[in-house]
């Protein structure tokens, strides 16, 4: 299986877009398009021929360049069975457990209800990459607009799940104020603190924070963390059950 080029393309205040190329046939992804100018014009830049959409879930933020992108390229629009009438344009639908290839390179597809109640992931193995839209962020978690703690956290135990190395490509640049809330509950985890003296170091030289490594993720994201004894610990919460850890930390972080 062949490795993607990834790009990464930031538009609006704080979305991530992003170009997924497979050298071997050349095949080209665009991952949860927000707009269309920015892409159709770094595809050109790069000489690439967009082929693919692949949307996460409905949020206009991640399908508002849809129909356009479609329009110039012709393009296959990805998306989740589970959300099929709010996924513009969509053409092929899948779910949770399903592969698609892109090209010779593989996405496994994982069902992540909490943000919105279809969201979905890709995972391609051989290529280290998560696309998580807004299921999982560096340092933290989506909104719980659609779904329940429950759905969410279980959602965020089988991410957690994938191989260390997995670098997570999510859609926001949201990991400063993610770490701002984080060191509020949980202050001593020195994983949180040297993550936290790394992206100041990043965005000091406006660079992304993201894509983050999960195996960093798994040690300083307090999201990840509700099965910690020391987080729930420094929450005053000990001996609780995990989802109701993680529901304290996301009703705190919705109120920070």
């Amino acid at each position: 299986m062949a490795k993607l080029d990834i790009r990464q393309i930031p538009v609006l205040s704080d979305n991530f877009i992003y170009l997924a190329r497979e050298p071997d046939s050349g095949a080209v992804a665009v991952v949860d398009p927000a707009v269309t100018g920015p892409v159709l014009d770094e595809a050109k830049r790069l000489g690439w021929k967009i082929t693919h959409i692949l949307n996460t879930h409905h949020h206009p933020d991640h399908v508002g360049g849809n129909l356009e992108i479609q329009e110039a390229t012709g393009c296959t629009i990805v998306g989740p069975a589970h959300d099929p009438d709010r996924i513009p344009g969509m053409t092929v639908q899948v779910s949770d457990g399903d592969t698609y290839d892109l090209g010779s390179a593989r996405a496994q597809v994982f069902f992540v209800p909490g943000h919105t109640r279809g969201h979905i992931a890709y995972w391609f193995k051989d290529s280290d990459a998560l696309f998580c839209g807004d299921t999982l962020f560096s340092i933290g978690c989506g909104r719980l607009f659609e779904g329940t703690p429950a759905q969410m956290w279980t959602s965020l135990q089988r991410l957690r799940e994938l191989p260390t190395e997995t670098r997570i490509y999510c859609a926001h640049e949201y990991t400063e104020a993610n770490i701002r809330f984080a060191v509020t509950v949980e202050p001593d985890n020195t994983a949180l603190r040297q993550r936290e003296a790394d992206v100041k170091a990043l965005r000091a030289e406006g660079k992304p924070s993201v894509p983050s490594r999960l195996g960093d993720e798994r040690a300083a994201n307090p999201f990840l963390r509700a099965d910690a004894p020391e987080l729930a610990a420094a929450i005053g919460m000990q001996g609780r059950a995990p989802v109701d850890v993680f529901a304290e930390v996301r009703r705190r972080k919705d109120v920070f």
